[in-house]
């Protein structure tokens, strides 16, 4: 009777570390993939697309909030164009 528990402690013991090693690989897979997506999507492209359009975004929604700036860019505008037309007609 000795024997046979000797013999599964030895099994056991075996099969325990298998198992062990086993999950440790799997994890560290799991890891380096989960690693290399996070690299991989920090140097993406899109990211950068995306945050470029949300401060247009902003930017327009806030001279939309503000009238009097909207204003102000609105005639220098005009007179940006006003000196370019003069300096044409120069030439």
């Amino acid at each position: 009777m000795n024997n046979q528990y000797v013999r599964r402690e030895v099994f056991c013991g075996n099969t325990c570390h298998e198992l062990k090693r086993f999950w440790e690989q799997e994890i560290g897979k799991q890891t380096y993939y989960r690693q290399s997506e996070e690299y991989r999507l920090g140097k993406s492209a899109l990211r950068k697309l995306r945050e470029g359009w949300r401060q247009r975004l902003e930017a327009k929604l806030r001279l939309q909030n503000s009238p009097d700036e909207t204003k102000k860019r609105a005639n220098v505008g005009r007179e940006h164009l006003a000196s370019l037309t003069q300096e044409d007609s120069k030439h």
